[in-house]
């Protein structure tokens, strides 16, 4: 089926409840009421259940603390001194569309398909669509896009994905379901705030951007080849690639788990894709990704594999869930069944992007290494002819998180100014058709300047 075509079918399909209302409750937020409750009254369509708030601050500088985001969810994510906007107020929608899995428990609701709308009183006409990066809730890019894109008078919906915490892989009836939800509930998210903010401002938005960082990169690549349409734009930070034949995490998560294990050495980590001099990253990476990372997605794709690893829950306790499989050091992705690359398959990439696109990853990502990663999703663009529609800068010494960079200043730098620079880059590229700098690999300053808050891609 054509994407024009299967988008206009889920639009129909995802917009059919718009005539009812959803349960609404209306509150003020603590504090100062905002100016804002002089707005016409909005419905999200296909929520089940909405809470609107007005506040005086929708940033984070204003909401930590409050039921209007989760500190928890956002934590780790930025660079100590990251320097964020404030002093925006607007209208916060919260709620969640019909689901039946219950893995998010934020304000009590234990109910997926959660999401945040935010509608600044000072709106720029444009809205700026994301999802949660890994395993994270909708509140996980307040601190990286939320603040700095309402500071600019942009609208800005995050979603859930429809599933979260290390006990993703439970939702579903077969694998690859909960992956495949993530796009279906991204798409649903965009096609409900475009509603939202043509009711709110009494026009539909001008400009709607797609992004996301990890998981949410990977969500800003499906949506831009599957439903362009509903975008104008996109930047990926960092995007999980799957492919049925590789590479994707299980091509090289098994040999991280292994030399966790003490059964790889470093030259089989380069093998499969671990950037050379990426190794003082590698002890952090044992305690905290690799053995959780490749666990939980096996479980997801490859449930027969190990049944009793991690078996109905990746665990109870902080040691448990990140503790890895042993099993998995073995795991031959190549070698399994073909069902579980058909799973993988439902949910992989092409490069056939349908609309303009930045992507920026660290060249020493120790999660998803570049090499294995965006390197491959570059020319894959490339070998669908849709080069013209692509930048790709590499961010020497970026890693997967910034927060990474109070650790190991001297190594590394954080990717959020340059993630900022591209992200006005792409608005430019798409609404003044300025060209932005060519593809390439950004250097790290020989000087170390605020390296927590500039970035040029000249």
């Amino acid at each position: 089926m054509h994407p024009s075509r299967r988008t206009t079918i889920l639009s129909a399909a995802l917009l059919a409840t718009a005539a009812m209302t959803p349960r609404t409750e209306a509150r003020a937020a603590d504090g100062p009421v905002g100016p804002c409750g002089h707005r016409r009254p909005v419905n999200v369509p296909g929520a089940e259940f909405q809470r609107v708030s007005c506040h005086n601050d929708l940033t984070t500088s204003a909401l930590a603390g409050t039921p209007y985001t989760d500190t928890a969810d956002w934590a780790g994510l930025t660079a100590q001194g990251t320097r964020n906007p404030s002093g925006v107020p607007g209208l916060q929608i919260d709620g969640y569309f019909p689901d039946s899995s219950h893995l998010n428990t934020d304000h009590g609701w234990n109910h997926d398909a959660q999401f945040v709308i935010r509608l600044p009183d000072y709106w720029n006409g444009k809205l700026v669509v994301t999802g949660a990066p890994g395993v994270r809730k909708q509140y996980s890019l307040d601190t990286l896009i939320s603040d700095w894109v309402l500071a600019q008078g942009y609208a800005f919906a995050s979603t859930d994905k429809g599933n979260s915490s290390p006990d993703f892989y439970t939702d579903g009836q077969h694998p690859g379901d909960a992956v495949a939800e993530w796009n279906r509930r991204t798409t649903q998210l965009t096609l409900a705030a475009k509603a939202v903010v043509a009711q709110h401002y009494g026009h539909t938005a001008r400009r709607t951007y797609m992004t996301g960082i990890s998981n949410g990169g990977y969500l800003t690549r499906w949506q831009l080849e599957n439903c362009p349409e509903l975008y104008d734009g996109g930047v990926d930070w960092e995007g999980a690639l799957w492919r049925p034949d590789g590479p994707n995490l299980f091509t090289f998560l098994p040999t991280a788990v292994a030399r966790q294990l003490g059964q790889a050495t470093d030259e089989d980590m380069y093998a499969v894709g671990f950037a050379r001099g990426s190794e003082f990253l590698w002890p952090y990476h044992e305690k905290v990704y690799w053995g959780l990372t490749q666990k939980i997605y096996r479980a997801e794709f490859d449930p027969g594999y190990d049944s009793n690893c991690p078996g109905a829950s990746a665990g109870s306790t902080a040691e448990e869930i990140l503790a890895p499989c042993p099993s998995d050091a073995a795991y031959d992705y190549t070698a399994r069944p073909g069902a579980v690359h058909d799973a993988v398959a439902r949910v992989s990439l092409t490069g056939r992007i349908g609309k303009p696109m930045i992507t920026l990853h660290g060249t020493l990502d120790a999660l998803l290494p570049i090499g294995a990663q965006s390197d491959v999703y570059a020319r894959m663009v490339a070998d669908q002819g849709r080069s013209a529609l692509h930048r790709y800068y590499r961010i020497e010494g970026g890693t997967h998180v910034d927060s990474l960079y109070d650790t190991h200043p001297d190594k590394l730098r954080p990717i959020l100014p340059c993630y900022r620079a591209a992200f006005t880059a792409m608005t430019s590229w798409v609404e003044r058709h300025e060209e932005p700098p060519a593809s390439r690999t950004v250097t790290r300053p020989a000087s170390s300047g605020d390296l927590v808050n500039t970035c040029s891609l000249d």
